[in-house]
């Protein structure tokens, strides 16, 4: 086998031995693609969102219609990223719990299918509306914290309401790359 520049062999940040698919509370970040900011944009300390913006956010809580053992909580849409909670419930019980429970469930319930789906359905009704089949909307993965405790469910809530204030010190911000 020879060695390939172009292929990259990226390491996995999620945890191993843990399925995502499990009843939890999850913080995920998905930004845009270069973090071009395409949604929209931050006045006055709001966002404020354009056309693809307006599309991220119909698909985001489209979301537990589409999966009805997911719900959403607290989430953000900034000029070239969202920020939100993801809950996925364990319907065979009704209970939420910020810890794992054991089990496994299909794939197609978990946390990376949740996204891949909100992604695909994003991506495919911008570039309708741009007119640019093809054309990337999204980085490759996203970022995910497991929410384990109370106090990590109400300091990561102030963090997504704080955001679009934040937006100037943002590394998410193009101006501070």
């Amino acid at each position: 086998m020879t060695f390939d520049p172009q292929i990259h062999h990226r390491r996995s940040i999620r945890l191993k031995e843990y399925d995502y698919a499990w009843t939890g509370w999850y913080y995920v970040t998905v930004c845009s693609y270069n973090r071009e900011c395409i949604l929209g944009t931050i006045q006055n300390d709001a966002v404020v969102e354009n056309q693809f913006g307006r599309i991220v956010r119909e698909e985001w809580l489209r979301t537990p219609s589409i999966r009805p053992n997911v719900e959403l909580d607290e989430f953000v849409l900034m000029p070239n990223h969202l920020h939100g909670i993801v809950i996925i419930n364990d319907n065979r019980r009704g209970v939420l719990q910020y810890a794992p429970t054991s089990g496994f469930q299909s794939p197609s319930q978990s946390l990376g299918a949740i996204i891949r789906g909100f992604k695909s359905a994003t991506t495919k009704r911008i570039n309708l509306n741009r007119n640019a089949p093809g054309l990337p909307v999204w980085q490759r993965g996203y970022y995910e914290h497991i929410i384990r405790t109370d106090a990590d469910l109400q300091h990561i809530r102030q963090y997504i309401a704080n955001n679009p204030l934040q937006w100037a010190l943002n590394e998410e911000n193009p101006v501070n790359l």
